[in-house]
């Protein structure tokens, strides 16, 4: 099991709101947007999320970067190489109370549920979910969150429908 905690600070909450692109960049009640834990990620040096100087990472790209020599060897394979690829495929929030500045909230990470089915074009999917819970300073729980990750058992071949 994984702890991180962070503090939910206005001006983080401000730039989060702004990359949303919400009209409102003030929230004079300091709730936090619906999906703001997931920016508690930046707090977690080792986060797969997170890129790391020098090393290559897949972001939101469909080929790594961060390197000049990036490519294959990275953890959910390489699309053009021939491996299978791993997809983010599910988020789910659930709130106990809204987010506000202030909180400082500890997440803590475990597996949950997997699960496989076939698919068309990728093989054998491997379906895996996680579970992260977001306490508050007095172990109060405010958020938890829910994740699903696919991997392929196969590159996907080309064409239409389902992965």
């Amino acid at each position: 099991m994984a702890e991180q905690s962070f503090p939910v600070e206005a001006g983080h909450v401000l730039m989060f709101r702004r990359a949303l692109g919400e009209a409102a960049t003030y929230d004079p009640d300091g709730l936090a947007p619906p999906t703001f834990v997931a920016a508690g990620a930046q707090f977690q040096p080792t986060h797969p999320l997170r890129p790391t100087p020098g090393e290559p990472w897949f972001g939101s790209g469909r080929t790594p970067s961060g390197t000049a020599s990036a490519g294959g060897g990275i953890p959910g394979g390489d699309p053009a190489g021939g491996t299978a690829s791993t997809l983010h495929a599910e988020q789910h929030f659930t709130y106990h109370r809204p987010v506000r500045v202030g909180d400082v909230l500890t997440a803590t990470s475990r597996p949950g549920e997997e699960w496989t089915k076939e698919g068309k074009r990728g093989g054998t999917l491997h379906f895996t979910s996680y579970v992260t819970e977001y306490r508050d300073a007095d172990g109060e729980l405010v958020v938890t969150a829910r994740s699903v990750a696919v991997e392929t058992g196969r590159p996907p071949s080309s064409g239409s429908g389902e992965a």
